[in-house]
């Protein structure tokens, strides 16, 4: 079985700004780590990999140079092999030439059978680009999964979908791409074993001159059909007020400031 996992780094901070020109996030001056739900899907992928012989794990992330770094770090959960899809042209992609630039990657590494992804970005949290991969490759695809069993020979999964009102259950042919979330597993602590093993795997480097079959028109700030027009800083205000007297005229006096403020 040959799984690939989609990561992406994310700043660290919550204190994040933007690049006047374009409105993309400036990356420059914050460390980066692998999104949190990304941890769970990798942490997924090595379970499998424990339960089952013959399983490869591939991790794969588009971004500049810098995300080498964070590949890196993927590598020491256990993983094979990993791809950097880093091109000065692909800077500004919104999700939507992402998702078709990593669908054009994964086709590239070749056959797989399953494909891990975090539900959403912890920057963005749009939780487009898993679903827009799936479209892209056109396989079948479940989201916000928090448990998946193995059926009929490791033909098809049968999946838990969280919902607004409980969860569902889906039964999804290989090859397919799956969406994690938090409820799945609680990811480890990389092995000291496991991270020396990672400092020996070399972090395969892609561009667009190696993606030839990619749209150009397709990719970039100018390829995408989204843009940023504005931004602006959520600023929190404070309304304290005290209320004073017996239970009953404390009750009765918060009741009207709720009631004049539309909250019942």
């Amino acid at each position: 079985m040959k799984i690939i996992v989609c990561i992406k780094q994310v700043p660290e901070t919550n204190n994040i700004d933007f690049n006047p020109s374009d409105l993309t996030i400036n990356r420059s001056h914050v460390n980066g780590i692998i999104n949190p739900f990304d941890l769970n899907a990798i942490e997924e992928a090595v379970r499998i990999k424990e339960k089952f012989d013959d399983v490869t794990i591939s991790v794969i992330s588009m971004g500049p140079p810098s995300f080498e770094k964070t590949l890196k770090e993927a590598l020491t959960y256990g993983l094979d092999s990993a791809y950097l899809i880093s091109d000065k042209l692909f800077a500004g992609s919104d999700t939507f030439s992402t998702a078709y630039i990593l669908a054009e990657s994964i086709k590239a590494i070749g056959d797989f059978d399953l494909i891990l992804c975090g539900k959403h970005a912890i920057d963005g949290e749009t939780g487009q680009v898993g679903s827009e991969i799936a479209e892209n490759l056109k396989i079948p695809q479940a989201t916000n999964v928090k448990k998946i069993e193995f059926h009929e020979n490791k033909k098809i999964i049968k999946v838990e979908s969280d919902t607004e009102n409980g969860y569902r259950v889906l039964e999804v042919k290989l090859p397919a791409l799956i969406t994690v979330n938090k409820e799945i597993n609680v990811p480890r602590i990389p092995s000291f074993k496991d991270a020396r093993k990672a400092l020996k795997i070399p972090i395969i480097k892609w561009d667009l001159g190696k993606l030839k079959n990619i749209d150009k028109t397709k990719i970039g700030l100018t390829g995408s059909p989204t843009k940023v027009v504005n931004i602006e800083k959520f600023q929190k205000k404070k309304d304290t007020k005290f209320i004073s007297g017996t239970p009953n005229e404390i009750v009765n006096e918060l009741y009207q400031i709720l009631k004049d403020k539309h909250v019942v």
